[in-house]
């Protein structure tokens, strides 16, 4: 059985806050209106699974993001938010930027 991924590939897009990720994945991860915009959120949102009919249709979520911005240094948010992806089932990719 193959497991179906979802690719959300930000790289070659700045992203400074969490409120810029939230942006960048809500159309991508099919994230509804009333999503929270918040950490919780998408701690739910892509462990708990039954808010975005785009993930849930997916067995593996994998965002890329450059190395730049938030995910520069430790960076508190960026620490958090990385913590939310398993690494299995949910992965965040962070790529250098040359």
């Amino acid at each position: 059985m193959t497991e179906s991924e979802l690719i959300v590939d930000l790289r070659g897009r700045l992203i400074e806050t969490l409120n810029d990720f939230w942006d960048a994945v809500s159309g991508p991860c099919g994230l509804p209106e009333w999503f929270g915009r918040n950490l919780d959120a998408w701690s739910d949102t892509i462990e708990t699974r039954g808010i975005s009919e785009v993930i849930d249709s997916h067995d593996i979520l994998i965002v890329h993001v450059d190395q730049q911005g938030l995910f520069v240094g430790h960076r508190p948010d960026a620490n958090v938010l990385a913590g939310i992806f398993d690494g299995e089932q949910n992965r965040l990719v962070i790529h250098r930027v040359s």
